[in-house]
């Protein structure tokens, strides 16, 4: 990680504080007495566009307005593409999504709704990055990466500064991967402030390109197929810095089973009266299967975000 990489999340935070919100951090009874452990949960499916993605977009954004940018070009599965969206309606920019055939509804009319152009392209979001990156360089435009970029993910590690601000010896967080951007936030922010701690990148099964790229030492194509999980689904772009901070930070990396995934957010849901999206319940998957490791211990769950379907979540409490 990069040596000041905790300061660079500080001046991120007091950066974008006017345009995000500080989520909460909260106990949970339900988890704690069910596995012996001392579990916080930080709430990010309580940020302004239901997702931890409006932190590193809306840094990312604030830096670039300065260059005056014609448009900004990105590619998303959803949540990135909203925190976009709304970073640039709120910064007076103009934004064009690529987003996969297969997002789900609620994302696609999310975005719109903040004013966003979207353009659908390709079954998963690494489709939708190659289509974005093509049209961004045949226009001469930049393309903003929802991960493989350093200002995006200490954008994204604003969640555990403010996490650190409030509470400060925890043993364990448990992080949701897709293309790695929060847990190298995440985790590099933590790492450098509370040495011990454990990092575990949740993944799910069906879709886990990062975790296959740390077991097997280098990126490459995998099959993925339909999940829950549908904010970490999809292809790694080859060369993602992500990769690297991920190779130093992480500590375990653990995969969940869509019934895992599906059977967490039921209980979760159930016991804790919030929504919660897919991604959410992989990470909350990933400590119920490793949870006797962490008898006594305190523990972290990133909530990431709660932007699910109605169809999805009938699925799920089904």
């Amino acid at each position: 990680m990069h040596p000041n990489f905790d300061k660079k999340v500080d001046e991120a935070l007091s950066r974008i504080s006017s345009l995000v919100r500080k989520t909460p951090l909260q106990y949970s009874p339900s988890l704690s007495e069910r596995t012996g452990s001392e579990v916080h949960l930080k709430l990010e499916n309580f940020q302004v566009t239901g997702s931890f993605k409006a932190r590193g977009a809306t840094n990312k954004l604030m830096i670039l307005l300065k260059d005056q940018p014609q448009r900004i070009i990105t590619a998303s599965s959803g949540n990135h593409g909203s925190a976009v969206a709304n970073a640039a309606a709120q910064l007076g920019l103009e934004a064009l999504v690529f987003l996969p055939e297969t997002v789900s509804p609620a994302k696609l009319n999310k975005i719109k709704l903040f004013g966003a152009q979207v353009i659908l392209s390709g079954q998963d979001s690494g489709d939708a990055e190659t289509a974005a990156r093509k049209y961004a360089k045949e226009n001469q435009l930049s393309y903003l990466s929802p991960y493989n970029d350093l200002d995006v993910i200490t954008g994204q590690g604003t969640t555990a500064a403010e996490v650190f601000d409030e509470k400060k010896d925890f043993d364990a967080v448990f992080i949701a991967v897709g293309g790695g951007g929060l847990i190298s936030g995440v985790g590099g922010y933590l790492k450098q402030k509370i040495s011990n701690i454990s990092v575990i990148a949740c993944s799910p099964l069906n879709s886990a390109a990062m975790h296959h790229a740390l077991s097997t030492g280098k990126i490459e194509k995998i099959k993925h197929l339909n999940t829950l999980s549908d904010g970490t689904a999809g292809a790694l772009e080859f060369g993602a810095i992500t990769f690297d901070y991920c190779k130093t930070i992480v500590d375990q990396s653990i995969v969940v089973s869509e019934e895992e995934i599906a059977s967490a957010m039921k209980d979760f849901i159930g016991e804790h009266q919030m929504m919660i999206e897919g991604a959410a319940g992989v990470a909350i998957a990933s400590f119920l299967k490793e949870s006797g490791q962490y008898r006594n211990k305190k523990v972290l769950i990133i909530i990431c975000g709660g932007n699910i379907s109605n169809q999805t979540l009938v699925e799920v409490l089904k």
